[in-house]
């Protein structure tokens, strides 16, 4: 299973296409400060990390069973199933919040992806986890995961950008 945090993996992508030059245009795989992926990285049928390296034996051949991204916005309800619309047409189980003010973080969340996390793993259904975050808050949550027996491989950018260092130490595996 894949869990996406959107609104942080969207938060550091704009920061480091800014610092590298790169201007990202809204359309279906970004809208800005709301959701960000990669075009040639489905998130549901023939998914694969970017580089299989260490992943390749854990990786299980075929698609993902789900793959979830979270993120939040300001706006009315069809702003949110816009949003909705967008992540579902990408392949992604969305789970979008809504938020009060723009500079607000959404705990939600941090809470859906940790619950969905957790619980899935409780219940055995998947024996990999992909989780793209790069927040040290879920180190407590990467560890219980592993204890219940399961792998959590993680994916976001370099240290430089965003990624807790204690994080990716608690991770089976990590690629950035």
């Amino acid at each position: 299973m894949i869990f996406v945090d959107g609104e942080n993996l969207t938060i550091r992508a704009q920061d480091w296409a800014a610092s590298n030059g790169i201007e990202l245009v809204e359309g279906p795989f970004y809208r800005k400060d709301v959701f960000v992926w990669v075009p040639d990285h489905p998130a549901g049928g023939g998914f694969r990390p970017p580089d299989l390296g260490v992943w390749h034996d854990d990786w299980v051949a075929g698609s993902p069973v789900r793959s979830s991204y979270y993120t939040s916005l300001v706006g009315s309800h069809d702003k949110i199933n816009a949003v909705k619309e967008a992540l579902w047409a990408m392949g992604f189980q969305p789970e979008v919040f809504k938020k009060i003010r723009p500079e607000q973080k959404a705990k939600g969340v941090d809470i859906a992806l940790t619950k969905d996390m957790l619980s899935h793993a409780f219940l055995g259904n998947y024996e990999v986890a992909l989780l793209v975050a790069g927040d040290g808050d879920y180190v407590p949550l990467v560890e219980e995961v592993k204890r219940l027996g399961k792998r959590v491989h993680l994916c976001f950018f370099d240290r430089g950008s965003g990624l807790s260092q204690d994080l990716k130490l608690a991770s089976d595996a990590s690629v950035m």
